[in-house]
This record gives C-alpha cells, sequence and structure tokens, in this order.
C-alpha cells in the first residue's frame, strides 16, 4: 500500500516535462509559439537541452523529439505574434531559461 502511494504522488511530478514536437500544421498543436528577436518581448526564455532526461519541469528546458508520440506537447510555429498562444526566445546557457510571463505558464503543463 505504501508503495502504491509513493508511486501515486510522484506521477504528477513526473509528467511535467518538456518533451516537444514541432508539428506542420497549426490544428495538429497543442500550442502555438513564435520565436521573438528579444528577450524582453517573450513570455518563457527556452534552453534546448541535448538529453530527455534534462527536460525536466515546465522551466524552460526542451528537447525536441523525433516523433510525435513522445512528446508531452506539440507545438507549431507561427510567423507573426499575433497568431501565437506563447512567445518563446531561444537563450545560449541553461540557466538562463525561465518563465518571464508566469500567467502562460499553464500552456506547457
Amino acid at each position: 500500500m505504501k508503495h502504491l502511494l509513493f508511486i501515486l504522488f510522484l506521477l504528477p511530478l513526473t509528467s511535467y516535462s518538456q518533451k516537444v514536437y514541432s508539428v506542420k500544421y497549426p490544428n495538429q498543436s497543442d500550442v502555438k509559439v513564435y520565436v521573438v528577436d528579444y528577450e524582453n518581448q517573450c513570455d518563457l526564455k527556452v534552453f534546448k537541452v541535448d538529453y530527455p532526461n534534462q527536460s525536466d519541469g515546465n522551466n524552460g528546458l526542451w528537447y525536441f523529439v523525433d516523433y510525435p508520440n513522445q512528446s508531452d506537447k506539440k507545438i507549431y510555429f507561427v510567423d507573426y505574434p499575433n497568431q501565437s498562444d506563447l512567445k518563446i526566445f531561444f537563450v545560449k546557457y541553461k540557466n538562463q531559461s525561465g518563465w518571464r510571463d508566469k500567467s502562460k505558464q499553464h500552456l506547457m503543463y
């Protein structure tokens, strides 16, 4: 019984990883994303990690998977900011990633 409770407690913690897949059409996506030119324009600062186990949590560490069934979120990159649900900026270093606008944080859960 203790083991079952422990597993049920940890299950929500592990379901928030950010493995993403970039789809070809907007209707296939969970979130529409626009990449901004400047950091101060974004909702989320994203760092692309090299391995899936580095993408733990909802803190802007994204791992791009090869197949849609491996992803937690399917994203579509739009051409204009007004078409997006989320504006992101790619950062160079892991410690720079994170949310600037926490009101949009629910989009990646």
